[in-house]
């Protein structure tokens, strides 16, 4: 039987830092498999981090396995499973946009309509994971093991740099080539894995052949996203999507430049049809442009659910209360008195119920990526969207002066765009 490991992100340097649902996949079979592209959603306030991670495996779910590096032993409390559509309606909400316009026809006797509308600122585990392998015994430690929701989980700890390459090779995974130069800083780091395998018999009570995405939680000073070790199985460019939610403002890449994505430009008719490809040839162009090495904004707004406009305009419906929640905005939900994990917090918790959301495209490869991702979250409150808009031409009798003009300006218009 295949069996395929997922290892994602990691943590690099002595300090707690977040990862990445960036990795390489390893198996028993010769073939490979690649890692395109990734979700992940961060949520952050004071010290504390909720990471949501998407997971798109199609297969027979005996032959997953994943790995995520992690700065503590978590608690069966601090792991949960979560609705997958909250993925969806997060892109869904914060995608890029094309917007529609209708000219008025100057020969009516209406108020000439106004074109320019721009937005406003502002488990039983199987003996080959139990590390009961020869070789392996002495190097890799199991510190807990749960079951959460349809899935097996292990933290395990490594004493030496090796460790988990000796420990993969041991249960007879196959990992990629350059796996060991891209795990070695980060297994230097002491740090714990989080090993997760399904529960074929928790699985079964589910009526969904999917599975769920994992939301953790921990406490760091550090904000976070290693990538680097998502490329070890890369054969190209990865895209990477962040969801940020915090209550301040805007999140933001200090190691990388942040550039708003090309916004309110106006484009021709025919693009209506295949909005898709024409995002994606300009998300293209302007990467290339950047030099490749940036963070792109697609949208940032206020999305507490008190506020009554959230974009403009909307694609789709604004994420609820209970989204929000589900997605790892905890202050938006009842205060846990027998929560003691953020008593450290450098920053009190001031009843604030303010939810930001940022949404972040990123494009990385080894060559213009050499970094893991640094964020910040920033007061910046502007509002943005990457929108694109069409404008109807004006329909019926024009045989006016003011017609007359408007298809003129009509022609130098359609010239233009």
């Amino acid at each position: 039987m295949k069996k395929k490991l997922l290892i994602i992100g990691g943590f690099m340097a002595v300090s707690p830092l977040l990862f990445s649902f960036c990795g390489f996949y390893v198996s028993k079979a010769d073939g490979t498999l690649k890692n395109k592209t990734s979700q992940v959603i961060l949520v952050r306030d004071g010290n504390r981090n909720v990471i949501t991670m998407y997971n798109d495996f199609t297969g027979d779910t005996k032959d997953f396995a994943m790995v995520v590096p992690v700065p503590v032993v978590l608690r069966k409390a601090d792991i949960k499973v979560v609705d997958q559509s909250i993925f969806q309606k997060l892109n869904d909400y914060s995608a890029p946009r094309l917007v529609e316009y209708y000219d008025e026809n100057p020969c009516n006797d209406y108020k000439k309509y106004k074109e320019d509308m721009m937005m406003p600122s502002g488990t039983a585990m199987e003996k080959a994971l139990s590390g009961k392998v020869a070789g392996a015994r002495s190097s890799v430690k199991i510190e807990a093991q749960y079951i959460v929701g349809e899935y097996d989980i292990l933290i395990l700890s490594a004493r030496e740099s090796s460790g988990l390459k000796t420990w993969l090779l041991a249960n007879g995974y196959k990992i990629p080539a350059n796996a060991e130069e891209v795990l070695d800083p980060y297994i230097k780091s002491n740090l714990k894995f989080f090993v997760v395998k399904v529960n074929e018999k928790e699985k079964q009570k589910l009526n969904s052949n999917f599975l769920r995405p994992i939301q953790i939680s921990f406490n760091s000073p550090k904000f976070m996203l290693p990538i680097r070790l998502g490329m070890a199985n890369a054969d190209g460019d990865q895209d990477l999507i962040v969801y940020a939610f915090t209550r301040k403002g805007r999140v933001e890449s200090t190691n990388y430049r942040n550039v708003n994505i090309a916004s309110n430009k106006k484009i021709p008719l025919f693009v209506q049809k295949n909005f898709g490809a024409f995002y994606a040839n300009l998300f293209t162009n302007q990467w290339i442009k950047e030099d490749k090495s940036v963070a792109f904004l697609e949208y940032s707004w206020n999305v507490t659910p008190v506020n009554p406009m959230k974009c403009d305009p909307c694609v789709g419906n604004p994420p609820t209360e209970q989204d929000l929640v589900q997605g790892g905005v905890w202050w938006l939900g009842n205060k846990d008195w027998t929560d003691y994990s953020d008593v450290d917090n450098e920053e009190p918790d001031n009843g604030s119920t303010n939810v930001h959301f940022t949404r972040l495209h990123f494009r990385y490869n080894r060559e213009s990526f050499p970094q893991d991702l640094m964020f910040q979250v920033t007061p910046n409150t502007e509002n943005y969207q990457a929108r694109y808009i069409i404008t109807h031409p004006a329909s019926g009798d024009l045989n006016c002066d003011a017609g007359k003009k408007y298809l003129h300006a009509l022609k130098q218009r359609r010239k233009k765009n």
